[in-house]
């Protein structure tokens, strides 16, 4: 989704290049679409006066429009903080943030829910862009200090407050820190007021972004806001290899995506038998090697012989475990896998009329023209001089 200003002219991509700042927001971290804006609200009904505001990766807040002011997405404000004002840029307005606000259990009359000043003016503005520049190089000099003071931690980002008067440092830590000193080191440099604000792994790497090693996006700095708990468990039910550098994310911990197919893969797994089960024939005892939830089959292998897999069906493994609770074990699995073997042979056929793959593989023989033409060069009798 992009916005207005990102069209293409002449085949070629413009660029709205506000870094952030889209005017219609649509090319924002984590932005929404407002599929309730052309929508017009029944007679007698007021227009719900509280917005969402967007701060620098992601971070986003609901205010009060306690003056009544025209907003529009994209609108850069001024906007209540402690001490001082910030500076944001609406990200919605209308009735969906009413919906947003009941999702993240936020209530309209809480003494959290801070209220907008005023549209932003020029100097909001300038002020609030000369404090963005300064923040890539106070962050810069601030991990040198932290590696001065022996301190393990990792200063991941910095956030300036919209009038400049106070600097937020975001930092990512195994334990607990005593940044004492190191708050006192930065206010001494850096002359400003500073909030020191430990994030997760997760946390971090939603602020800074990054592709993922399906060649996109991260889900949690694009569109993804509640981080659920991750388990290995995960990854077994779906049959993945617990190779912990394919299936860790950015952030070291593992893939949010693991989720994302699970109940799909546990409802799946509800018609398989349980694989700790042993199959009982006369042959003697086979154990489960593996199953394909897909196909719907899983393979056994005899205790001993453990080379030597045999593909059944879910239903012939519940009527093998059924034989074997009566006392009338199966002679063997390799009857039941001949039987698959026999039912899997598929014929197929040309319905579309394709032409052969191995079309090019014999060399083409001469039409009856050349053929005969070649006859004719052969018969002709020769000139004697």
């Amino acid at each position: 989704m992009a916005c207005g200003s990102c069209s293409t002219k002449d085949g070629q991509p413009k660029g709205c290049k506000n870094n952030g700042t889209c005017g219609t927001d649509g090319c924002n971290k984590l932005a929404v679409f407002d599929w309730l804006s052309n929508m017009s609200l029944p007679g007698g009904i007021e227009p719900f006066n509280y917005v969402e505001v967007r701060f620098k990766n992601g971070r986003k807040h609901f205010y009060k429009n306690t003056e009544g002011l025209s907003l529009t997405m994209g609108d850069v404000v001024a906007t209540e903080a402690s001490p001082g004002h910030d500076v944001g840029v609406i990200s919605l307005t209308g009735e969906l943030v009413k919906v947003q606000m009941k999702k993240k259990r936020v209530k309209p009359d809480s003494p959290e829910v801070n209220k907008i000043y005023r549209k932003a003016s020029q100097k909001d503005i300038d002020v609030w862009q000369a404090s963005r520049e300064r923040e890539e190089s106070m962050k810069v000099r601030a991990r040198e200090i932290a590696i001065k003071l022996n301190l393990k931690m990792k200063i991941s980002d910095i956030e300036f407050q919209g009038d400049g008067s106070k600097a937020t440092f975001y930092y990512t830590a195994e334990d607990r820190v005593d940044f004492r000193q190191l708050i006192k080191e930065f206010a001494k440099e850096f002359k400003t007021r500073i909030e020191m604000r430990q994030i997760g792994f997760r946390q971090e790497a939603a602020r800074l972004g990054g592709i993922g090693s399906c060649g996109r996006e991260l889900c949690c700095s694009t569109w993804l806001t509640d981080f659920r708990s991750v388990t290995t468990s995960a990854a077994r039910y779906q049959q993945l290899s617990l190779n912990p550098q394919k299936l860790a994310g950015q952030c070291g911990k593992l893939k949010c995506c693991l989720n994302y197919e699970l109940d799909a893969y546990l409802d799946a797994l509800k018609d398989f038998p349980k694989q700790d089960v042993k199959l009982q024939t006369q042959k003697g005892t086979a154990v489960c090697q593996k199953i394909d939830i897909f196909k719907g089959s899983l393979w056994y292998a005899y205790e001993g012989e453990w080379m030597n897999w045999f593909e059944l069906t879910k239903d012939q493994v519940k009527e093998i475990i059924k034989a074997a609770q009566s006392k009338k074990p199966v002679a063997s699995l390799e009857e039941f896998s001949a039987e698959l073997e026999k039912t899997s042979q598929n014929d197929f056929s040309n319905v579309v009329g394709q032409d052969s793959l191995t079309r090019f593989d014999k060399p083409k023989k001469a039409s009856h023209k050349k053929r005969r033409n070649k006859k004719r060069r052969r018969k002709k009798p020769r000139n004697n001089a």
